[in-house]
């Protein structure tokens, strides 16, 4: 698979990367162990290099899937993951706030060095940004381990532009993870051009849009009581009958293309900047190959302009998130 650096870091990556978070954690009850670790060890046989967890999907239990997965691919692979969360001290499986003190951090890359397996962690993002705490505070804590080689690369996730900047004037910020995809294209506005005027990568997440672009989910899609879909507003049968024009435009394009939808979104987003790398979840083989073919799919200039003007006459219907994660955005 070809290789993308993220920013101006030197950070190399698979194109396609993985996100891992759903075969432990929010999209139903989590899949067998053991069939994951050997669709991790696949994804890297199939040249996979890149990897998302977080300490907070489980909480925990993802990290440690992906640490014992990655074992044995130790210098060969790239994984990232996140802190920030407050987690329910007696092991409940929701997070109770926000916790990006400095010290908070410090303890959080401890923990996910063990689970992970790991000398160091290869990219460390502030999963939200914590208003408690001075952006400088948070990347000066991360500039620390840096120093101490606990963490090769900082990163923020669904931050706002001011917060990047602050940020990336006291520790380099190698890349922003945010939700970006043909149904979610808020960070072209102002994220995008910060980005690319700093030399950072974008990593996007849910490329496929939870799901819902690859075409295999309409209206009357009944999805499991534990699928934290069912409390996103985005995910109502109105709201998903009324976003079908996008998915039908996926599909025109990819009958003539011999692809799937899903590969024509990843395309898409591969083909807004050369270091965007989306990072696609699956627990399926068969979607992992699936996403992984779309790396070598070419979109032309034409097929850009049909997709922009078709997609440009949809308006989307609702919000990405219930209120009380969407202020957690854009911070």
């Amino acid at each position: 698979m070809q290789k993308r650096k993220l920013g101006k870091s030197g950070l190399e990556v698979s194109a396609v990367g993985l996100g891992c978070m759903g075969m432990s954690f929010s999209y139903g009850p989590p899949a067998d162990k053991q069939e994951m670790i050997s669709l991790l060890r696949t994804a890297v046989e199939r040249g996979v290099t890149f990897f998302d967890t977080a300490e907070v999907y489980g909480p925990f239990t993802n990290e440690e899937l992906v640490g014992e997965a990655l074992a044995p691919f130790k210098g060969k692979v790239v994984i990232a993951t996140k802190f920030g969360f407050k987690l329910d001290p007696k092991g409940g499986p929701q997070w109770i706030g926000l916790d990006s003190r400095p010290e908070h951090i410090k303890q959080v890359a401890e923990a996910s060095l063990k689970r992970l397996r790991v000398d160091t962690i290869d990219l460390f993002y502030q999963h939200r940004v914590d208003p408690d705490v001075p952006i400088e505070d948070v990347a000066g804590a991360v500039r620390d381990l840096i120093k101490e080689g606990k963490v090769r690369h900082f990163g923020l996730s669904e931050a706002g532009v001011q917060t990047i900047r602050r940020a990336h004037a006291v520790q380099p910020v190698t890349a922003l993870q945010s939700e970006y995809s043909l149904w979610t294209r808020t960070p072209e506005a102002e994220v995008l051009p910060t980005l690319e005027e700093l030399g950072i990568g974008f990593v996007s997440y849910s490329p496929l849009g939870r799901g819902f672009l690859t075409g295999k989910i309409d209206q009357n899609t009944k999805f499991d009581s534990a699928d934290f879909r069912n409390a996103l507003p985005r995910f109502t049968p109105e709201a998903r009958k009324a976003n079908q024009a996008l998915v039908d435009l996926l599909g025109r394009i990819a009958q003539r293309k011999k692809a799937t939808p899903a590969q024509i979104a990843l395309a898409w987003l591969l083909a807004q900047k050369s270091w965007i790398v989306p990072i696609p979840g699956t627990t399926k083989l068969a979607r992992l190959e699936e996403n992984i073919g779309a790396a070598a799919m070419k979109l032309t200039a034409d097929d850009l302009r049909e997709i922009e003007s078709a997609a440009s006459k949809i308006t989307v219907q609702g919000t990405r998130y219930p209120d009380k994660l969407e202020k957690l955005t854009g911070r």
